[in-house]
């Protein structure tokens, strides 16, 4: 199975709220399924951003469960994990493009010299971000969801506040992120899923 169609099977299955197939019809229509998770840390290749998404709700769901037993859907729905979960990061839809930079390529047939070694320019391929709707991270992602479903308070504030410490309105010096976290604790494991896919499931490709 690829992992766009486990992240269909997925949504599929859980994702029945109104407006959930015009979002998957948008998400279609957009890089999201090609796209990189990020343009030189975690999951920095094609395809990286739906494999994230795939990886942070596993995680997620595995904290719940760990947190809040077997009854953890008394405290949250396998919808809102699954939203939470593989949408989180659309805020990084369409942002990153192909450009192209002169790269040293050490080779015996080189035509240069540089430290004794021969070498050739060539042009490779890199990601750079583009951003077309500089709206901020996680707030960005709740508002481009808003507009295809309706999310409750919690997976709001959970997508909102995934980034954890490595939001750069927390690095501004916002409390914010503290009452979020106390008042919606999902929104909190939410946060350390994504750490933990990122960080435990994922690599660089330098």
């Amino acid at each position: 199975m690829s992992k766009k169609e486990e992240f269909l099977e997925i949504y599929n299955t859980y994702i029945k709220r109104e407006g959930a197939d015009k979002l998957l019809a948008w998400l279609e229509s957009t890089d999201f399924f090609t796209c990189p998770a990020s343009t030189k840390f975690h999951s920095n290749y094609e395809g990286g951003l739906c494999e994230h998404s795939i990886n942070v709700y596993h995680r997620l769901v595995a904290l719940v469960k760990s947190e809040f037993g077997e009854n953890y859907q008394e405290k949250v729905s396998d919808e809102s994990l699954a939203i939470m979960g593989l949408l989180h990061d659309v805020c990084k839809v369409n942002t990153y493009k192909v450009e192209y930079k002169n790269t040293k390529v050490y080779s015996e047939n080189g035509t240069k010299f540089d430290n004794g070694g021969k070498f050739d320019w060539v042009s490779q391929p890199y990601f750079a971000v583009q951003d077309e709707l500089p709206y901020g991270h996680g707030e960005k992602s709740v508002y481009m969801l808003c507009g295809f479903i309706k999310l409750t308070r919690e997976e709001a504030m959970a997508i909102n506040w995934h980034m954890g410490g490595f939001d750069m309105r927390v690095k501004g010096g916002s409390y914010s992120i503290s009452e979020a976290y106390y008042q919606f604790p999902v929104a909190v494991l939410l946060a350390n899923a994504d750490i933990m896919a990122s960080y435990l499931d994922e690599k660089i490709v330098k």
